[in-house]
């Protein structure tokens, strides 16, 4: 398209932050170390994680660069960026997570397909930019819309993001028309994070930012939106990121029996030590995150040393210095929880940390139980374990 194109190889991908840990170079995927996570609670831009599935599109001429919005619509149209900037702003702070994070821990009770995420394929952000639901009314999409006049009742993005998996084709994810609608469900067009122009890797020009899904859903340089019947037939609508109990495999697996996975479960980690880290006895501080999805607030995070049988409450914060209550005013209901606590170390000792969102909703204790063939929402309860010896903790 002008203004923008997707390259057909990796010569010219941007530089990446020496600390991230590398699970694919081409396409580039990476993650932070997890000790990063926990440093701040707004992730910095260089130490987000990193999902791309082709090489990183190039912007030849900003102000060439256009979104096309068709479909169902009465009023087809194109916009520039410039359109896109006129429009009200809005900072969201809002937390993206791949369906994959945590994979590996459930690659390790059957082989499974996908990156090889710890625990850090997360990251939170304050995202700059219009509302989707204030760009639809450019195109006589009134607000809180289920189904356009000609049909439409689902909004689909698509990218200028060349991928294998769509036979060489665009990217594309859609979410439905009465969430991209509504003001509250906070969907933006992004063109900031942190403050900052978006970077290539984070999608530059323009992003979609669906907070509280997963993150497959917000669509990264954003060629086309599409106001649709269905929902987008595209791979990872409908062959991707689909929730399949433990006893389907790859011979059995019927993609159409599952709908898209949107909303993420209740989730947390902890990221203050690593699995198998070596501690002195004394007081260690077991710092991590927690969030859930669909805005749902983190209502506690218990850790226990003794396998579950006892718990104890941590301290959740989000802006340092500010007391988080759940789904309160004064809280952010699609970002994380970065939560503290200081326990005893006398032996080696396996810690484990759970989260309960606002709803009650809690991670199940082992991932044998949600263990499914693409290893996505691993949201079982996390461990770590902490042996005694020399350390600098």
């Amino acid at each position: 398209m002008p203004g923008i194109r997707g390259p057909s190889e990796y010569s010219q991908e941007p530089p990446r932050h020496p600390s991230l840990k590398v699970n694919a170079k081409e396409p580039f995927n990476a993650e932070p170390p997890r000790s990063a996570l926990v440093s701040s609670y707004v992730t910095p831009v260089d130490l987000f994680y990193k999902r791309n599935h082709g090489p990183i599109p190039i912007v030849d001429h900003l102000q060439s660069y256009s979104v096309t919005l068709t479909g169902l619509i009465q009023n087809p149209t194109k916009l520039f960026i410039k359109d896109i900037r006129s429009l009200p702003k809005y900072n969201v702070t809002a937390t993206l997570q791949c369906a994959g994070n945590r994979r590996t821990a459930m690659s390790k009770v059957r082989n499974v397909r996908g990156v090889g995420w710890d625990v850090s394929a997360i990251g939170n952000a304050v995202w700059g930019g219009a509302k989707l639901a204030d760009v639809l009314e450019l195109v006589g999409i009134p607000k809180l819309t289920a189904s356009t006049y000609l049909g439409g009742r689902h909004v689909e993005f698509v990218s200028v993001d060349r991928c294998k998996e769509e036979n060489g084709g665009p990217y594309k994810a859609s979410i439905p028309l009465s969430q991209a609608t509504n003001p509250e469900a906070d969907v933006l067009l992004a063109y900031e994070m942190n403050g900052e122009t978006l970077s290539r890797d984070h999608g530059f020009p323009l992003r979609v930012v669906v907070p509280g899904v997963i993150g497959a859903r917000s669509v990264k340089w954003l060629d086309s939106i599409n106001v649709i019947a269905e929902e987008s037939q595209g791979f990872f609508m409908q062959k991707d990121y689909k929730m399949f109990p433990p006893s389907v495999n790859w011979d059995n697996i019927n993609w159409s029996s599952r709908r898209p996975q949107m909303d993420f479960p209740v989730q947390s980690a902890i990221c203050s030590v690593e699995d198998v880290q070596m501690v002195k006895p004394g007081k260690v501080s077991i710092k991590g995150y927690a969030v859930s999805g669909g805005g749902r607030g983190i209502e506690r995070v218990d850790i226990s040393l003794d396998g579950g049988k006892n718990w104890v409450e941590a301290s959740r914060t989000q802006k340092p210095g500010k007391h988080y209550i759940s789904e309160h005013n004064s809280s952010e209901k699609w970002a994380w929880v970065l939560f503290e606590a200081t326990i005893d170390v006398s032996q080696t000792t396996e810690v484990i940390a759970k989260a309960v969102d606002s709803a009650a909703n809690v991670q199940p204790e082992n991932v044998e139980s949600v263990w499914n063939l693409r290893g996505v929402l691993n949201t079982s309860w996390h461990r770590v374990l902490l042996r005694l010896g020399h350390s600098n903790l």
